[in-house]
C-alpha cells in the first residue's frame, strides 16, 4: 500500500492516467498522428474562413460565429464550477456518500477518509483543470473576435487573416483540452463506485475519445472538405 491505497487503486489510478496524459502526448504533440485528426482538420477549415472573410464588407455571420463558439465554451466554464462546488461539498460529507454508493450492486466504496478525499480530490483537480482551459479558451475567441473586427475588406490584408485564424484555432485547442477533462472527469467519478470500474471507464473514454476524433463519420467529411479541389 502507498500512501494507504490499496494495489487495485493505484493500478486503477496508473491507467487512468495513462489514457488520459498518454492519448493527450500522442494527439496532441505528434505531428503525423494530429494531422489525421478531426481537430487538424477543423484548424484548416478556421483558415479558410477567415480567407474568405476577407471578400465580404458584412461581418455580421461571422461575429454571429464566433459568439456562439463563445456561448458554449462559458456555458462549460460555468458548469465546472458548480461541479466543482458539488465536489467541495461531498468532500465534507464522507459518511453520507459511502452509504449511499454501499446501496449500490457491486459497488466498493472507500472505507476510510483518506481514500476518499483522494477520490474527491481527483475530481476537483480535474475540473479545476477543465476550468482554466475553458477560461482560457473564451478569452482566446474574444481576441479572434476583436481581431475579426479589425480586419479590413481586400486580399491583400491575409497576414492579420492568417494571425486570427491563429488564435481561433488555439482558442478550439484549449476548448477541446477542456472538453476533454469532462470526458476524463466521468471517468474518474467512477473510482467511486469500484477500483476496476476506473479502470474500465478510462478505456472506455479513450476508445470513444480516438473513434470521434480519427474514426467517425464527421472526421471524414471534414477532412474532405479540408483538401483542395482537383
Amino acid at each position: 500500500m502507498w500512501w494507504g491505497l490499496p494495489a487495485l487503486d493505484l493500478l486503477a489510478l496508473a491507467v487512468f492516467v495513462l489514457c488520459w496524459a498518454g492519448y493527450a502526448a500522442v494527439v496532441d504533440r505528434v505531428p503525423a498522428i494530429r494531422a489525421r485528426s478531426v481537430i487538424a482538420a477543423m484548424d484548416e477549415h478556421r483558415r479558410r474562413w477567415m480567407l474568405a472573410l476577407l471578400e465580404r464588407d458584412n461581418r455580421i455571420m461571422d461575429t454571429q460565429i464566433i459568439g456562439n463558439l463563445m456561448n458554449s465554451t462559458s456555458f462549460l466554464a460555468n458548469t465546472s464550477i458548480f461541479i466543482l462546488g458539488g465536489l467541495v461539498a461531498l468532500l465534507g460529507a464522507p459518511d453520507l456518500g459511502q452509504r449511499v454508493l454501499s446501496s449500490l450492486p457491486f459497488a466498493a466504496p472507500p472505507t476510510n477518509d483518506w481514500a476518499w478525499e483522494m477520490r474527491i480530490g481527483l475530481l476537483i483537480l480535474i475540473f479545476i483543470r477543465a476550468f482554466f482551459d475553458l477560461t482560457w479558451a473564451l478569452r482566446q475567441f474574444n481576441y479572434g473576435s476583436i481581431v475579426v473586427g479589425g480586419i479590413p475588406p481586400g486580399r491583400g490584408h491575409v497576414n492579420q487573416a492568417e494571425a486570427a485564424a491563429k488564435v481561433l484555432n488555439r482558442a478550439a485547442r484549449h476548448f477541446n483540452t477542456g472538453l476533454r477533462a469532462y470526458y476524463f472527469g466521468l471517468a474518474a467519478l467512477a473510482w467511486i463506485v469500484h477500483p476496476v470500474a476506473l479502470m474500465l471507464a478510462s478505456l472506455l473514454v479513450l476508445r470513444e475519445l480516438h473513434r470521434r476524433e480519427f474514426r467517425s463519420v464527421s472526421r471524414e467529411a471534414l477532412t474532405l472538405g479540408s483538401r483542395p479541389a482537383a
